[in-house]
């Protein structure tokens, strides 16, 4: 594996060596907390760049706010050019939860408007963990929150390589079940298209696309493109597709996964109709009802966090 590098014109000085060792030798001891202290311009990020190259263990750099965590993000990119360094926090612009106005017997729907930016940077940084160790997540506490099974995105995800045998229709239907959309007009992140004996995937954590040429069911040749013109880029010989979502199941953990909606549903219902909610009651089915039809239909649905820790 690629090993943590600092590439850095400074050196440790005053108490930034002995900081260092301490805090490596803490983490090798097995220490569970650990303080850095510091006033602002003492170079902590530095410090803690290097405790990562000397512990050599894939790190996630958790902080209070997208503000500090952008700002950390950039340092450590310049730190560890080599290495690959990720953001991941809330990909939301605007969110509004759900609301009941019990005066109105009014319900509002939840509003949310998602980065399409920060999307891809989440995807990538997920990706990345499932490609190599070399990995530092610079986080919000957004990542404390479920985004779905970690084994079902690994195991979904699609490889190929020059001189495989890949039967073109399996190929997209496959592309279809991990939440690529079809598209031979609007090439956007998370679609595909089909030109006679071509197949180009914009990948959702990527910023290029990915042209695969086919001889039959053989894979002839594998392109990274300019998206836009459609220029090759660079000739590749293997790539990776990984899932346009963090929700991906397969047929049998779907089917799962919905009986066990399926039952809480029942349980819901029956706790509003006992209490006399019979209009909570009624919503709760419909709204459920509905997620569920388009969970059977393709998979995933709007709100399907609110189904986590079940997914």
């Amino acid at each position: 594996m690629p090993q943590f590098k600092v590439v850095s014109a400074y050196k440790p000085s005053g108490d930034q060596a002995q900081a260092i060792e301490k805090l490596a030798e803490g983490i090798a001891s097995g220490y569970k907390y650990q303080t850095l202290l510091g006033v602002t311009g003492s170079g902590k990020t530095y410090t803690m760049a290097k405790v990562i190259e000397k512990v050599q263990k894939p790190t996630l750099v958790l902080t209070h706010n997208k503000t500090l965590a952008a700002q950390l993000y950039r340092e450590f990119k310049e730190f560890f050019p080599n290495n690959a360094v990720e953001y991941f926090v809330s990909y939301y612009d605007y969110y509004q939860p759900e609301a009941y106005v019990v005066s109105q017997d009014l319900y509002i729907e939840k509003d949310a408007s998602i980065n399409d930016e920060i999307d891809r940077l989440r995807l990538k940084a997920t990706s990345s963990l499932v490609e190599r160790e070399d990995v530092i997540i610079v986080s919000s506490v957004s990542c404390i929150y479920g985004i779905g099974n970690p084994e079902s995105f690994e195991k979904n995800h699609i490889r190929l390589a020059v001189g495989d045998m890949v039967d073109r229709q399996e190929l997209l239907m496959k592309l279809v079940s991990i939440h690529y959309d079809r598209n031979d007009i609007a090439f956007t992140r998370g679609t595909f298209r089909v030109r006679g004996d071509t197949v180009e995937v914009f990948p959702a954590n990527l910023q290029d696309a990915l042209r695969i040429v086919f001889f039959g069911d053989e894979i002839e040749a594998l392109y990274k493109i300019n998206p836009v013109t459609g220029a090759r880029q660079e000739t590749l010989e293997k790539a990776y597709i990984y899932p346009a979502k963090h929700y991906v199941s397969s047929k049998e953990e779907m089917e799962e996964t919905i009986r066990m909606i399926e039952i809480e549903l029942e349980h819901r219902i029956k706790e509003f109709m006992n209490a006399g909610k019979l209009v909570e009651a009624q919503r709760i089915e419909m709204r459920t009802r509905y997620d569920i039809e388009m969970l059977k239909t393709v998979g995933y649905c709007n709100g399907i966090e609110n189904y986590s820790r079940i997914i």
